[in-house]
């Protein structure tokens, strides 16, 4: 299931909120281990937010790519994005 923009939207807002609650918690000198908690659903929320583009890339973008003509350059760009997802 392909996520619209709206909802990737959300998604960015979301991780946008946390990032200034975490910022808040640094700056009021809370509990170390309540931060790193929600480093790490802002890593997850971000990592679900990239693979809702990487879905919607594959669905839209690289198809029309491909029927366009541009079959070795949708190709390079997926094997770049392979290495930098560290998939290397």
């Amino acid at each position: 299931m392909r996520a619209d923009r709206q909802d990737m939207l959300k998604r960015l807002s979301y991780i946008e909120g946390h990032l200034g609650g975490i910022r808040k918690m640094v700056e009021e000198d809370k509990y170390c281990v309540e931060i790193l908690r929600q480093t790490y659903a802002v890593r997850k929320a971000i990592e679900k937010f990239e693979a809702l583009l990487v879905e919607n890339h594959l669905h839209t973008c690289v198809p029309e790519g491909i029927k366009g003509g541009r079959e070795d350059a949708v190709i390079e760009e997926l094997v770049q994005l392979y290495n930098l997802a560290g998939n290397r």
